[in-house]
């Protein structure tokens, strides 16, 4: 079964600290830390199941929006969020100090 991009649904589980995403028993979790108006997102996880499908960077753009939404600062520590923000300088406005030294900006 290939599930196309539009059709993910990601939704945040605050008491988990983590934006999940479930399909066929298997779950992809962005991991994140909320201190004040800081999140940081720590770790990107996506069962080899479920690869290939443009789950991680759904992950990422909900995480993103969430934080847009709530007027947080994000702290890409987490690889996949690092990458993904470091291509997109569309999203630098919402990086913390720590985020943007992350980045190196």
């Amino acid at each position: 079964m290939t599930t196309s991009p539009s059709s993910i649904q990601v939704r945040d589980n605050p008491a988990k600290h983590r934006f999940e995403y479930a399909a066929q028993g298997e779950h992809a979790v962005a991991i994140y830390s909320l201190e004040g108006n800081v999140i940081t997102f720590i770790h990107t996880l996506v069962p080899e199941a479920l690869r290939g499908q443009g789950i991680a960077k759904q992950l990422v753009l909900a995480g993103l929006a969430s934080a847009r939404e709530r007027g947080l600062r994000v702290v890409p520590q987490c690889p996949v969020f690092n990458a993904f923000m470091r291509a997109h300088p569309e999203t630098h406005d919402l990086l913390a100090e720590e985020g943007r030294k992350l980045l190196g900006l």
